[in-house]
């Protein structure tokens, strides 16, 4: 008996069109009555660096489990930032419970000046030059979402103008 000498052509791998960056990872624990039952919670930002980001958590008895579960979560939650070149187009401060961020924009070759999981929300949607500081909660949930809150309020002057029924011009002058 002579064996099929045929190869199966290789799985194309998907390239990935989100980059995806781990803010968090918690143990949380509920108490039953054998003992402790552990669990895991990821909280995950994705972003094509194009201006589409999103967040997400996971929670599963195991961390990659939990992480999967997040980027999935992330992935439906995209939400698209106005940029003005490589920054925003204009101050803003995001609020989320106790949470509060403080978004401005900065002159090109400023960099990002964020921490922790305001970087991760900003470097993943491709902005490249802002100032940012957090306020009030350090939760990283907390802060994420703040964050999210200001981005979802950014407006450009195009939005402003057809708002208020002007040109562009007339508005920036």
């Amino acid at each position: 008996m002579q064996k099929d000498n045929k190869r199966r052509p290789r799985r194309k791998r998907e390239e990935k069109q989100f980059e995806e960056r781990v803010v968090n990872i918690n143990r949380v624990t509920k108490v039953v009555k054998g003992g402790r039952r552990f669990r895991f919670s990821a909280l995950v930002v994705v972003g094509d660096r194009k201006g589409n980001v999103g967040f997400g958590t996971g929670k599963a008895q195991e961390v990659p489990d939990a992480i999967k579960k997040a980027i999935e979560d992330a992935k439906r939650n995209l939400v698209k930032i106005p940029m003005f070149g490589t920054t925003i187009p204009h101050a803003i401060t995001g609020n989320y419970g106790a949470g509060e961020v403080f978004l401005r924009p900065a002159v090109g070759g400023t960099g990002v000046i964020a921490g922790g999981p305001v970087r991760a929300v900003l470097e993943l949607a491709g902005v490249e030059d802002i100032l940012s500081k957090s306020l009030g909660s350090s939760t990283p949930i907390n802060i994420v979402r703040a964050t999210f809150n200001a981005i979802e309020n950014l407006r450009t002057a195009e939005q402003v103008a057809r708002t208020r029924g002007l040109s562009v011009a007339e508005i920036l002058n």
